[in-house]
């Protein structure tokens, strides 16, 4: 998935060694990451609403009906909105989790 134009969806078609954070056949947001990219890795936003790398060879990228691929970007705007409510009553100031970010 190095091509120049990221897929903005990909479907999980491999989980191996990542079976409780990835769900197979399950559509997730892809975020643009060139360095991810340029290591074979992908940025994709899972069930939490947080972002995470995993393999390339883990996801084929789809397109989506316009009018899903709407839906579908409303329910993620919203899990990530509810997840950093989340984050903020937990924690006073939300910071980074620099384990999840490549320098």
């Amino acid at each position: 998935m190095t091509n120049p134009m990221s897929p903005q969806v990909a479907v999980c078609v491999l989980n191996e060694g990542n079976e409780v954070s990835l769900q197979m056949w399950k559509i997730y947001k892809v975020l643009p990451d060139a360095d991810a990219s340029s290591e074979g890795l992908i940025r994709v936003i899972d069930e939490t609403g947080e972002d995470y790398l995993f393999p390339e060879e883990y996801f084929a990228p789809i397109d989506l009906p316009s009018e899903v691929q709407r839906s579908f970007e409303r329910a993620i705007r919203k899990r990530r909105r509810a997840a950093a409510e989340t984050s903020s009553a937990i924690r006073p100031t939300r910071l980074l989790k620099h384990s999840k970010r490549r320098a």
